[in-house]
């Protein structure tokens, strides 16, 4: 299951998109960015906009729903 997470983010990385994260005591995040790098346990998000920087998940975090990632086109 990871590995399939891993390969449909690799084919989306360079793409624009929306991403959702659902942190801690119900803090939730919204940011737009691009995937910079997969590697063996985690990835690496590029925000884009005022606040750059690049934040790291994991492929579970995606598993277990606790960051969502959309199209820019399902976000409109």
């Amino acid at each position: 299951m990871i590995s399939k997470i891993k390969e449909k983010l690799e084919n989306e990385m360079g793409k624009e998109l929306h991403f959702k994260y659902n942190g801690a005591r119900n803090q939730i995040e919204e940011f737009n960015g691009y995937i910079e790098n997969t590697y063996n346990y985690i990835f690496t998000i590029k925000t884009i906009g005022n606040n750059e920087s690049i934040k790291s998940f994991t492929y579970s975090d995606i598993l277990t729903l606790n960051l969502e990632i959309l199209s820019n086109d399902d976000n409109k």
